[in-house]
């Protein structure tokens, strides 16, 4: 059992490894289903076969020591200084195979149920949800919010809440979906979404955005023209780069459903389809969002963003946002 633990460990090192250096492409909910099922394996072994047997050679112990100190009285010999309690400790002592298996089981399979099925921590890469979110901030996804999903193959089994306009949510990308995106939810299905001239209109009704003080973006130390936007009765605010044209779009990316869509110099205008999506980043300027890639599918969906758990850089970020 030692060679094949160390066997497991060392594949799973491995995995964790490759993914590190870029070798293949990781899936941690994978790796944390594989070793919960693993370890769970190792902690039953434990329970019902191994401990077993440990606690039978301390008992076989304990008796052969009372045998030979009765042996020893019956002769008249002085018993010998043996002790029990020590030897018995080291037989009923848990091997670092086991420790390292069976020991981590309930901390693991506790991070798999909250990762899985409560919460799950995120970092934010990039500056495409500037400025409602920064570059370094570590949130928290509700992954029960719109239906709980089984993990791996992301399948929905409960009902939960439909995705609204204006929710900030964590999805598959849908051109590669091992990559975890996050944006804003502008479009529900049937909706027609458009972006013109920077104003952006929903079933024909424009959406209410009021100009507010510029904004400092530090990664560029240039200010850019900020507004408060109102998308499904809640206010966010976003920006804009005056000197970006709405309707350029040089890095569209060919997508399911494009005929839904349409181009001009003026910016897009898309018809929603059918169980997806349209997304947006605040950083309206500076987002690779739906404008370029498509549709979300309503099974790519992984869970609304709410909480700014911590970010080391300043840590007066650690709050709500919307």
């Amino acid at each position: 059992m030692q060679v094949l633990t160390s066997f497991v460990l060392a594949a799973f090192c491995g995995y964790a490894a490759s993914w590190y250096f870029g070798v293949i492409d990781g899936n941690f909910a994978l790796l944390l289903f594989m070793a919960t099922v693993v370890t769970g394996l190792y902690w039953l072994a434990e329970r019902y076969y191994f401990l077993p047997q440990r606690l039978a050679a301390a008992a076989q112990l304990e008796q052969q020591d009372v045998q030979r100190r009765a042996e020893h009285a019956r002769m008249g010999l002085q018993s010998d200084n043996i002790d029990l309690a020590q030897a018995r400790e080291r037989l009923v002592m848990q091997p670092w195979w086991l420790d390292w298996t069976a020991g981590m089981f309930p901390v693991i399979v506790a991070v798999f149920v909250l990762r899985s099925f409560l919460f799950e921590p995120f970092k934010i890469p990039s500056g495409s949800m500037i400025p409602t979110l920064l570059v370094g901030d570590l949130i928290l996804v509700n992954k029960f919010e719109y239906g709980l999903r089984l993990p791996v193959i992301n399948a929905k089994i409960t009902q939960g809440h439909a995705p609204q306009r204006g929710d900030v949510m964590v999805f598959r990308y849908p051109p590669k979906p091992s990559l975890d995106y996050i944006k804003r939810v502008v479009g529900l299905p049937g909706d027609e979404v458009a972006y013109l001239n920077k104003q952006l209109t929903i079933n024909g009704q424009a959406v209410s955005k009021a100009a507010m003080p510029s904004f400092l973006e530090e990664d560029s130390m240039q200010y850019r023209t900020e507004f408060e936007e109102e998308l499904g009765g809640k206010k966010h605010r976003l920006l804009n780069y005056e000197s970006n044209p709405a309707g350029v779009f040089p890095e569209l990316q060919g997508f399911a459903r494009q005929a839904a869509c349409s181009y001009s110099v003026e910016g897009i205008r898309c018809k929603v389809p059918a169980g997806t999506y349209f997304m947006m980043g605040d950083n309206r300027d500076n987002s690779q969002d739906s404008r370029y890639w498509g549709f979300v599918p309503e099974e790519n969906i992984v869970g609304k963003a709410f909480l700014i758990w911590m970010n080391f850089s300043d840590i007066k970020r650690v709050g709500w946002f919307k």
